[in-house]
């Protein structure tokens, strides 16, 4: 899905000998996809031909180095650093010259569902909305009508410029308006109307302004530079986090309402989310509503996991498709007055419930069951996401009696902090052992895999291959887990080997890829995968080995004392 504007601008001298004022846009190319749309609007200040250049360098400059600032940096420090770069060559040129060409600029990014806005100067930025009519800019000039012409900030000015910058979510059918003074001073409040009488095309709408305010008497520069969004592109992380900074919603009780949905009823609360089933107004369906409780509504971290897992959802369903993944679908709500996460509602039970309950569950049940799960998970794995907490708890199987994994909030996908990716998470007891090592690397696609194994493990037996284990409690690992049939006789062996596999101590012997799991018990007893071997027990103790060693040469030492002291020779 790729973003879909029309963009059209017109430019009249009006009543000046020069028209310094100078507009454009710049699309990406397709392997660009990501770093969006970039517009800019700058009017230049100086006689004989200064501002002309000004603006046309600053517009330039930075439309073409846009594409060439890292993936990384975030849209408002991207733009912060190339307009800096930008103003402090021309400081430098009018000082090496002795004159004063100077510029506003007004810039405009449109990447993922978002829009950035910077903004320096008097050219202004409008947004049209569903008929209704926003300037997003202010005019940096002198606060006196006589000097209302008067710039307090441009391009070129000063060595350092401040810079203002305004984000929000971008909306399909969203009109962006860039204007130099020529236009929006005469016309004054009579720009949104004709902004609102203007059904043609973008280059329609920027032609109908610029004559519209020429017809208004403007011995300026007119310029108009307009953008309409047409289709929206894929949802980015840094979108969410724009909405990430609202508030937390406050406590809610059944009755309340948040935006368009009301809560039914409390599912959960952890302490640090609460989980409410909600009724959304227009469709009267049933969600799920996800909020930060109000004692971690203020932690960044907190905030920045649960974007992260919005942000994985809606890409997971655009990815996948949001049908059977596997996965909740996760939805967007329209303008929300507050930060949460709003999921399809699934009626049912996890497999932690169902466990506790001792819910009996045949082998083929289980069986069928684990494939359904190792698919989503190859799915997830696809995309380049580590789940990192497989187990009974986040496994659940709705009323439409299909198997779904849950909260991706420990997620990792490569575009969460440094300090996320190397946070120690998951649940004990499902933690691969090699996880436990000191310098352990980051999570990975097979720390799944062995969460999942554990879990078939305590599904078909209800006990964990290796107990509980507290963190660090490496000891659990030094023996070999028994075969579940010896706790379950109707297990078959082939089954043994799949999960002894799937649980074995040294990484090389278990699965490497989901898909090589499911392989496994789809096959089951026509094609059983070999049982791994016994894991040495230096390997599952080495320091077992050389306290054994140390014993042994001491005992030895000590017959060897015995027999020159006290045997005769």
């Amino acid at each position: 899905m790729a973003l879909q504007v029309d963009i059209g601008w017109h430019s009249a001298r009006g009543g000046r000998e020069h028209n310094e004022d100078f507009a454009a846009a710049l699309r990406p190319q397709p392997h660009e996809a990501a770093r969006g749309l970039i517009a800019a609007i700058a009017d230049g200040v100086s006689a004989g031909g200064g501002g002309r250049e000004a603006a046309q360098t600053s517009v330039m400059a930075l439309l073409q180095d846009w594409f060439g600032t890292p993936a990384t940096w975030e849209t408002s420090a991207a733009l912060d650093r190339l307009i800096g770069a930008q103003n402090a060559w021309l400081a430098a040129t009018n000082r090496r010259r002795g004159a004063g060409a100077m510029t506003t600029l007004t810039a405009l990014v449109l990447r993922g569902q978002s829009w950035t806005l910077a903004h320096v100067g008097d050219t202004r930025a409008w947004l049209l909305r569903e008929g209704r009519c926003t300037q997003l800019t202010t005019d940096h000039v002198f606060d006196h009508p006589d000097m209302a012409s008067r710039l307090t900030r441009a391009l070129g000015l000063e060595d350092h410029v401040r810079v203002d910058y305004l984000q929000g979510e971008l909306q399909r059918g969203d009109v962006f308006v860039l204007t130099s003074d020529g236009v929006h001073r005469p016309l004054g409040g009579a720009l949104a109307r004709e902004l609102q009488r203007a059904a043609g095309g973008a280059q329609a709408t920027s032609e109908v302004l610029v004559e519209a305010a020429l017809r208004a008497g403007s011995r300026d520069n007119a310029s108009a530079l307009v953008i309409r969004v047409q289709d929206l592109a894929a949802v980015r992380l840094e979108d969410v986090l724009v909405a990430g900074h609202l508030p937390a919603p406050a406590r809610l009780k059944v009755g309340d309402t948040l935006d368009a949905y009301t809560v039914t009823a409390l599912v959960a609360d952890t302490g640090v989310h609460r989980l409410y089933q909600a009724r959304e107004a227009g469709t009267r369906e049933l969600v799920t509503l996800k909020v930060l409780h109000e004692a971690r509504a203020g932690d960044p971290e907190e905030r920045a996991m649960l974007a992260h897992e919005i942000w994985l959802g809606l890409r997971l369903a655009e990815q996948v498709g949001a049908g059977r993944s596997g996965f909740v679908r996760v939805r967007q709500p329209r303008e929300p007055s507050a930060f949460y996460a709003v999921f399809d509602w699934h009626g049912g039970q996890t497999l932690e419930q169902a466990l506790s309950r001792r819910q009996p569950f045949t082998v083929e049940e289980v069986v069928r069951s684990t494939i359904e799960v190792a698919r989503a998970l190859g799915r997830l794995h696809r995309q380049d996401v580590v789940h990192r907490d497989i187990k009974p708890g986040n496994l659940h199987r709705g009323d439409d009696g299909h198997w779904r994994v849950l909260d991706l909030g420990v997620a990792v996908s490569g575009f969460e902090s440094e300090a996320r990716r190397d946070l120690h998470a998951g649940t004990p007891s499902y933690m691969n052992p090699e996880q436990w090592e000191e310098g352990a690397g980051p999570a990975t696609a097979q720390g799944d895999l062995f969460a999942l194994g554990v879990t078939l493990y305590q599904w078909l037996t209800g006990h964990l291959p290796y107990g509980e284990i507290e963190p660090y409690q490496r000891a659990r690992y030094r023996r070999d887990p028994r075969p579940p049939s010896r706790l379950r006789p109707d297990v078959p062996v082939w089954l043994d080997h799949v999960v002894l596999r799937a649980v074995a101590r040294d990484p090389r012997q278990r699965f490497e890829t989901a898909e090589e799991l499911v392989l496994a018990l789809e096959r089951g007893a026509s094609r059983p995968v070999a049982a791994p071997g016994p894991t040495p027990y230096f390997t599952r103790d080495p320091a077992g080995v050389w306290k054994a060693a140390l014993v042994a040469s001491v005992a030895l030492n000590a017959l060897l004392l015995v027999w020159l002291l006290f045997l005769p020779r």
